[in-house]
């Protein structure tokens, strides 16, 4: 079974389950993210949705690319988490099933094209306290405490 990390879903609440693909980005001693500047500011590792029929490793560079900009190479799979949570930006309740990788960033090509993202470079410690969801500090907090970061 997947892990459940965070708030546990309501009893009395429908779910859609959500396959997402993220990715923990070192850039030297630093951490690249994204900075969602919607309502209100949500900082997230770089990822996003699979699209039906995509391979998860399609969506990673296809969302990173969006998001932050940047081409990336090598991704190797972490693990996997799942969270219950409110899309506002879909009107969903979803289960989000999180595929996390790690993948080296190779070269910044442009700015991030998704609306209201911006692009965070970030020293573990700090990476760590603005990520806005349980998961993506559980895993970002075990990839630095491996000395991987």
């Amino acid at each position: 079974m997947i892990p459940r990390v965070g708030h546990a879903p309501e009893a009395n609440r429908r779910y859609t389950a959500r396959p997402g693909t993220y990715a923990i980005l070192p850039l030297k001693d630093r951490f690249l993210l994204t900075l969602q500047v919607a309502d209100r500011l949500d900082v997230q590792l770089p990822g996003g949705g699979i699209d039906p029929g995509e391979h998860p490793l399609q969506a990673l560079h296809r969302e990173v690319m969006e998001e932050i900009g940047w081409r990336i190479s090598r991704p190797r799979k972490m693990g996997v988490f799942r969270r219950f949570t409110y899309m506002p930006d879909y009107d969903l309740w979803a289960e989000k099933i999180c595929h996390i990788y790690v993948a080296k960033p190779v070269l910044q090509i442009a700015d991030p094209i998704e609306e209201d993202h911006e692009t965070l470079l970030l020293p573990a410690d700090q990476a760590i306290d603005a990520l806005g969801n349980d998961g993506d500090r559980l895993f970002l907090s075990r990839y630095v405490s491996l000395g991987s970061g």
